[in-house]
């Protein structure tokens, strides 16, 4: 059987890049070249192993974001570990229950919260705790620099494990999704042709990397294509701007994509040497899409996916990237609605991981008997195959027995002068079960609550138009910039019950 492991594919890429620059940061302070990414790589596994890791054991990470840690993840691979990367913002609460999930060897954390790790891994009879900082040192770098630079790729099959990836735990507990090296390669390899990526390209690399569009969609197709990459510890417009004519590629969440507006030095001049802008992780607002084009001349290309999947669909490279549509199923992916339109979406392919970690109950409910994952976003597929997402199903509203898809309603307020943007949940209603409500942030004057309710009723029937409209600085967010919708359904839960 040939040796399956992601890495190979990665590693044939890095030999026959060579010298060339592979991740650089911005002020230049710190460049790797891919050969360089090779041995460092190397060193980072012989550290894992002889730290104890063996194949399928789970690495836990919560560091800050470092080039360093880019050899840490490769190195998990290649030592057939499995990546389990956590949220910097995670409290040693939520700590205690992903470590105790998900029984690493091994723990990665940043040398201030060693001492807390070590205390949380001997309650959970992990083996070792060791540190990376965001500058790349620490007890885990300096073991490596005392490896050698030879290892060999631990075998691994298309379906064993590479990542687990907790979801973000909104309707329960969080649960682990077992990612193999088959799901990852495929979807690189998609991605890679479908976005015409190339070792001519330069990718602005600013997400998060605990997080599937930073860590794999990112990461992995850099690697498989010998793109270089311009490092971001953090996102940050005005570094972005200044970076930008060295770059071709940008992957980032809308709020990457309002900021570069408000910058007014961000002009067509800036973007004339980019080739393509990427936007996913949350919805893009057809207003945002439309501000960029005509400020750049550059049509951002939105795609779909999820922690589960990794990328379902995507506008075309080449043809009309329609606004508040996440394009087209990816060659290979199927992709479905159940019921009327619009319904729930389900998809299969390669690309679907293996089932939730210890929860084979789980699993079983998430899956339709011929082998669909059921994703719980509702959306609608038009005659040419287009998807666009309507919302999560566990967002559904219910209002006295109609059924209110708070896009729809978003949409409309997001047209409306004066309206930045805008969230709607649904709460208890002592009289229609839920009643629908709106929380806004506005430019400018604040309108009138009656006013906005009015102008809403001339639009949408009756049973949508939100019965009442909040006014807020800023909506609350996660850190891929989605709208936390549970928590402004937990804030407003008592307005209708006074």
């Amino acid at each position: 059987m040939p040796n399956e492991n992601l890495y190979l594919q990665f590693e044939q890429c890095f030999r026959a890049a060579g010298g060339r620059a592979a991740i650089r940061t911005a002020d230049g302070a710190m460049r790797l070249s891919f050969a360089e990414l090779l041995s460092g790589v190397s060193r980072y596994a012989n550290a894992l192993a002889a730290l104890g890791v063996e194949p399928g054991d789970r690495v836990t990470v919560q560091v800050e974001k470092s080039i360093a840690g880019v050899l840490l993840y490769l190195a998990v691979m290649k030592a057939g570990g499995v990546y389990q990367p956590l949220n910097t913002a995670y409290t040693d609460a939520e700590l205690d229950y992903f470590l105790g999930d998900a029984a690493p060897k091994l723990i990665v954390c940043d040398p201030a919260r060693q001492k807390a790790m070590r205390e949380l891994g001997n309650r959970h009879g992990i083996f070792a705790v060791v540190n990376l900082d965001a500058a790349g040192e620490g007890s885990l770098a300096a073991m490596a620099a005392q490896m050698d630079d030879r290892h060999d790729t631990v075998e691994r099959k298309a379906d064993d494990l590479a990542g687990l990836l907790y979801t973000s735990g909104t309707t329960g507990r969080s649960k682990g999704a077992m990612i193999t090296h088959g799901n990852l390669a495929s979807n690189a390899a998609t991605l890679v042709k479908l976005w015409q990526i190339t070792s001519h390209d330069v990718l602005l690399h600013a997400l998060p990397v605990f997080h599937v569009h930073g860590l794999y969609v990112a990461l992995n197709t850099a690697f498989l294509s010998g793109a270089e990459m311009i490092w971001f510890d953090r996102f940050d417009a005005a570094s972005l701007i200044a970076a930008m004519p060295q770059a071709t590629l940008m992957m980032g969440v809308p709020t990457f994509y309002t900021r570069l507006l408000a910058a007014e030095d961000f002009t067509a001049e800036t973007a004339r040497g980019m080739r393509l802008f990427i936007s996913g992780s949350a919805p893009l607002l057809a207003e945002t899409h439309e501000t960029f084009r005509t400020r750049t001349g550059h049509a951002i290309l939105e795609r779909y996916g999820m922690t589960e999947t990794g990328m379902i669909t995507s506008n075309p490279y080449e043809g009309e990237r329609v606004p508040g549509s996440v394009g087209f199923a990816l060659p290979g992916v199927s992709v479905r609605i159940t019921g009327d339109q619009p319904g729930v979406i389900e998809v299969k392919g390669p690309n679907v991981f293996k089932g939730y970690w210890r929860m084979p109950e789980k699993t079983q409910e998430d899956f339709t008997a011929d082998g669909y994952f059921i994703t719980g976003d509702v959306g609608t597929i038009d005659s040419q195959g287009r998807v666009s997402i309507v919302g999560r199903a566990k967002d559904l509203i219910i209002s006295g027995g109609f059924n209110v898809y708070p896009k729809e309603v978003e949409d409309v307020l997001d047209r409306m002068e004066g309206i930045g943007e805008s969230a709607v949940v649904g709460v208890p209603h002592p009289d229609f079960g839920e009643g629908v409500i709106a929380v806004i942030t506005v430019r400018g004057r604040i309108p009138h609550e009656q006013d906005v309710i009015s102008s809403l009723s001339e639009r949408l029937a009756k049973f949508k138009v939100p019965k009442r409209i909040f006014v807020v600085d800023e909506l609350p967010r996660n850190a891929m910039g989605k709208v936390q919708k549970a928590e402004l359904r937990r804030l407003y839960a008592a307005v209708f019950l006074k």
